[in-house]
């Protein structure tokens, strides 16, 4: 709802003022922040919620807001009151970098299955791989229910993690390398990949390889999945200290890495829609599609960059508030929270946070 601009300076000082304290918001705590709006780059920015954890996934429902937190929590925000929820999960969840409890998606019929998909990290042994489960809400608990695909390979870093459900009603995953460039050049295993499942965890009869979940091959690290209108399928992908890309995804088709990257070409590879270049680095993560436009969080680029795909072109539409890791457009409003906590970031007051912006 629009605030009247004389509110505009109290509740800007209500936002910088609040208590400094680290400590999360209680179920029971009803929050100001929610109602909070500053102005940047000429957006106006509405917080949702502050003080989250390393948040790595944003679903909404209604007016319901559930948010993966690395550390092992999923965090449930409604109408300015939070409440981080407990997720028992049957391996212990990793604490290296970029690992944890990262993609979640709700399923189609959540509200009477209480039933979500999640990709998490854990160890085994001395080891560390990533699995696809489901999980199962039961009051204020989600328990980890149904195994759906294991043994991704995870390295020191580059795990991927983003699911997402397609048009087609399949279960997208991305996948990153592991730190083992050759293996992205390998259909035959996991990593550096693309997936797609059914909902159960079996292989789509149409995939692009017989008997297989993968979808796209020769990826370094993609973090981001998004669909147009019309039915096709992007990503975002980091690249090697910079040349970071979004492409345009079709069934069976090599990206590339490590052979090319960037604006590199080679015979049967697919050249990427936009790259960072080789000078830049964006780091991108979440992203969403809205009007012949994508939008992308950039992590190391500390932005939302919008792409044009009718013009070819390129912008910041938000910068000034950090890292950030995931965006959800829905009707009119683009939701996103940044990720100044994971380490890598300069967390600002009450960091890290839900933001809205109109459309």
């Amino acid at each position: 709802m629009k605030r009247r601009s004389g509110f505009l300076l109290l509740m800007m000082i209500m936002m910088v003022g609040c208590s400094a304290n680290s400590q999360p918001q209680s179920k029971n705590q009803a929050q100001e922040n929610d109602t909070a709006i500053q102005t940047l780059n000429n957006v106006e920015i509405e917080v949702i919620a502050d003080n989250l954890d390393i948040p790595w996934a944003i679903e909404k429902l209604e007016n319901m807001f559930y948010i993966t937190e690395r550390t092992g929590h999923i965090v449930k925000i409604q109408e300015g009151t939070m409440d981080r929820q407990q997720v028992r999960l049957k391996k212990e969840l990793a604490t290296a970098a970029e690992a944890g409890l990262l993609g979640f998606v709700l399923a189609p019929d959540f509200r009477q299955s209480k039933l979500a998909y999640a990709y998490y990290t854990y160890v085994h042994g001395d080891k560390q791989f990533n699995r696809i489960v489901t999980l199962r809400q039961e009051g204020d608990v989600w328990h980890e229910e149904q195994l759906l695909l294991d043994h991704i390979v995870s390295g020191t870093f580059h795990h991927g993690g983003r699911l997402k459900l397609g048009p087609d009603g399949k279960l997208y995953a991305t996948v990153g390398d592991a730190v083992q460039a050759s293996v992205a050049q390998d259909p035959s295993s996991l990593e550096g990949k693309i997936l797609r499942l059914n909902l159960d965890g079996s292989v789509p009869q149409d995939n692009p390889f017989p008997n297989s979940v993968v979808y796209s091959y020769g990826h370094r690290n993609p973090q981001g999945l998004a669909w147009s209108s019309d039915g096709v399928l992007y990503a975002s992908e980091h690249g090697n200290s910079a040349n970071d890309e979004i492409n345009n995804i079709e069934a069976g088709q090599n990206y590339g890495w490590p052979i090319i990257e960037g604006t590199e070409t080679h015979q049967g590879m697919i050249a990427p829609l936009f790259t960072s270049g080789s000078h830049t680095t964006w780091a991108p993560s979440g992203m969403a599609y809205f009007d012949n436009k994508l939008y992308v969080a950039a992590l190391r680029g500390t932005a939302i960059l919008e792409f044009n795909l009718a013009t070819n072109t390129q912008r910041e539409l938000i910068t000034g508030l950090g890292r950030i890791r995931d965006i959800l457009i829905d009707e009119e409003y683009l939701y996103f929270v940044s990720n100044n906590t994971d380490g890598r970031g300069n967390p600002q007051n009450n960091d890290d946070k839900l933001y809205r912006i109109p459309l």
